[in-house]
């Protein structure tokens, strides 16, 4: 088996085959997670040939944003738009109902609001313009951008929600539908059985909705910021269509909100090999020529063991596949992995500097 230094060689040497030559900008290099943890392992992220971190929100401290601003780095600020377990714990009332008219259960370690709770949604505004006031990001990337159900699997986590008594309301008052139903779950079954496709368009539209919002809100603090948004990447017609289905999601739709798509390309998680990397990060470009959009793409790719071993070998490939154009930037999930295998650390800055 040929050494991960060799491996590189061929990188390097190869290199221009994987950019954008045409782009004047240079390529976004950056670590997802709590990057902060390795400048307390004595790294400096320029030295790292990083040029940008992606810093969860609760990890975010006047003291790391101006190190990161200090050694070069842009600070893009994850937000968790739609993951509400502690928030649940208060509030019950925006607990997601499923078409048993019951609490859904968590998917997995997952825990969804229901999306049309105007409290929660204040609630999560407000969380981003204390942000957005107390700190001049670059950008702030949405993350958990979904209806509640878990797709960072094989074998994927794809409950029916919200037909609570508020979403069942607006549903049809938009529709211009009487739902007939004594209960919840009677009025459940009758729109699955007897409106699903309007069903689904709606709840896709409340969901890019809080995209809209939350660009809106960003706009208003930090005009120059960009806004990201980490999603689900699945084709449409995986899963049954789950992605619209389910999740709530289209992409289409979303590259119009958004100035930058973040597809999650954990290939390990979902079962999928290196070359996926790749392959989907050219559709996603396809789709967004079909619409005429500047919607940047920087994939995130996965590095971290906890679904299976991520050799260096191929955390090196999912780098490579996930930078080319029409992809500018790439990060990597996270940087706990870096510090757990030096050799993917080095896979990292060899790729970041040259």
């Amino acid at each position: 088996m040929r050494s991960i230094l060799t491996i590189l060689v061929c990188v390097m040497l190869c290199s221009c085959a994987v950019r954008n030559v045409k782009s004047k900008t240079e390529l976004v290099k950056g670590v997802y997670g709590n990057p902060e943890t390795l400048l307390k392992a004595g790294y400096r992220f320029d030295s790292l040939g990083m040029n940008a971190v992606f810093v969860r929100s609760g990890s975010l401290t006047p003291a790391f944003f101006n190190t990161a601003k200090e050694q070069g780095c842009q600070v893009f600020v994850e937000f968790p738009t739609l993951n509400g377990s502690g928030y649940l714990k208060a509030h019950p009332e925006a607990w997601p109902i499923n078409e048993k008219g019951e609490r859904a259960p968590p998917a997995d370690w997952f825990m969804g609001v229901c999306p049309t709770n105007t409290a929660f949604k204040q609630h999560r505004i407000a969380e981003l313009k204390k942000i957005l006031q107390e700190y001049d990001v670059d950008g702030i990337f949405l993350d958990y951008v979904h209806l509640h159900a878990q797709f960072e699997t094989v074998n994927p986590i794809l409950p029916e929600t919200c037909f609570c008594n508020n979403c069942i309301s607006e549903f049809s008052a938009h529709t211009g539908l009487s739902i007939p139903g004594a209960d919840t779950k009677a009025k459940a079954r009758w729109i699955l059985d007897s409106a699903d496709v309007p069903w689904r368009v709606w709840r896709t539209g409340i969901l890019t909705g809080w995209v809209t919002d939350m660009k809106d809100m960003v706009r208003s603090q930090r005009p120059d910021a960009k806004l990201g948004v980490f999603y689900c990447a699945w084709y449409p017609q995986e899963f049954d269509s789950a992605l619209h289905r389910i999740l709530g999601i289209d992409v289409k739709a979303l590259a119009t909100q958004a100035d930058v798509l973040a597809p999650m390309l954990f290939h390990r998680m979902m079962g999928k090999d290196t070359e996926w990397v790749g392959e989907y990060v050219a559709w996603l470009g396809g789709e967004i020529r079909k619409k005429k959009l500047v919607t940047k793409i920087w994939p995130i790719v996965q590095a971290d063991n906890k679904s299976g071993p991520v050799s260096p070998e191929e955390f090196l490939k999912v780098m490579i596949n996930g930078s080319k154009a029409p992809a500018s930037g790439i990060m990597m999930f996270a940087d706990q992995s870096l510090l757990e295998d030096p050799e993917k650390l080095s896979v990292m800055k060899t790729l970041y500097r040259k």
